[in-house]
């Protein structure tokens, strides 16, 4: 059988797999290794739109869809009967946590703000200080998966106070339901967005869980960029109320007239929070003992249900 993955560097990362697999790497769509016939497993590029979806039809052979992604949304309802798709769950933990943390404790200690003022050479002290903390804050994080969950873990010692939200309350675990949401917001300090996007998720981030959160609140959206509706985004964080910090957004990239680029109280980065030197080596083991549970006859881990 055929095994088709992006990277070169992903042949010397898979570990070693059984002898009657040929694995062969696709940089393109439009320049295949091989005939599209034998291709049982496929390994999409990272971060692929949903374009990318159309080699789906090419594959007649083809049985797994392994992503490198965390997120399925432009994969999920778009396989072909008997393709199983699996997304990348656990392999963006590390990088997203820490890019979480990082725009945190960037927002809260005014590091942009300190960064405009080196730009001009300016001893910021007066304008910026004091500054906020994290420390003492009630953190509600909405998206209560294994991103979530390492999101948790890493801001634990910062003697913070926790709330976590998932699609389903699960009282056992202390994790609220998604429809408790309008009581929560007002009562969070930091509300980080972890969820997938998928139709309940679209435009989660509205004007009505905007005006929710408390003055001086901020938004940490780590998710999909349509998981917020944009012009709700512009006009809340206009007024300069609450602060956010993004990672993702709506469209992609974000175009150049955008308020958002602008506003004092938004940090803004370009989609990275998974695009760190630990992703290949992380995401080939999964793909190499995904390959190795396909031939075996296993159940595949991280089969996509409902989008999830």
């Amino acid at each position: 059988m055929k095994v088709w993955i992006p990277h070169q560097a992903g042949l010397d990362l898979l570990g070693e797999l059984p002898p009657d697999v040929t694995v062969e790497v696709v940089e393109h769509a439009d320049r295949l290794p091989s005939a599209a016939t034998g291709v049982r497993f496929w390994v999409p590029p990272f971060l692929a739109g949903s374009d990318a979806t159309a080699l789906l039809h090419e594959l007649p052979d083809l049985a797994a869809v392994q992503l490198l992604s965390a997120g399925a949304d432009a994969w999920a309802g778009r396989m072909p009967a008997g393709v199983t798709l699996c997304d990348a769950r656990g392999v963006h933990d590390p990088s997203t946590a820490e890019w979480v943390v990082t725009a945190i404790l960037a927002q809260l200690r005014a590091f942009p703000a300190f960064v405009r003022a080196q730009a001009d050479r300016r001893w910021a002290f007066h304008e910026v200080a004091p500054t906020d903390e994290l420390t003492g804050k009630r953190v509600l994080i909405v998206g209560a998966g294994s991103i979530g969950t390492a999101v948790r873990d890493r801001l634990a010692p910062f003697e913070v106070s926790f709330t976590l939200v998932a699609r389903t309350a699960r009282p056992e675990q202390g994790v609220h339901g998604v429809d408790e949401l309008p009581r929560l917001l007002p009562e969070a300090d930091v509300v980080v967005v972890l969820v997938p996007l998928t139709d309940q998720t679209r435009g989660l981030i509205d004007k009505e869980f905007l005006a929710a959160m408390p003055d001086g609140a901020l938004l940490v959206n780590g998710a999909r960029g349509p998981v917020a509706r944009t012009e709700a985004l512009v006009a809340e964080l206009g007024t300069g109320r609450i602060s956010a910090a993004l990672d993702v957004t709506d469209p992609e990239p974000l175009p150049a007239d955008s308020p958002l680029w602008t506003m004092p109280n938004v940090l803004l980065t370009p989609h990275v929070a998974g695009s760190v030197r630990g992703l290949l080596p992380r995401a080939y083991r999964l793909v190499g003992d995904q390959v190795r549970r396909f031939v075996a006859g296993k159940p595949l881990i991280n089969a996509v249900v409902d989008g999830y």
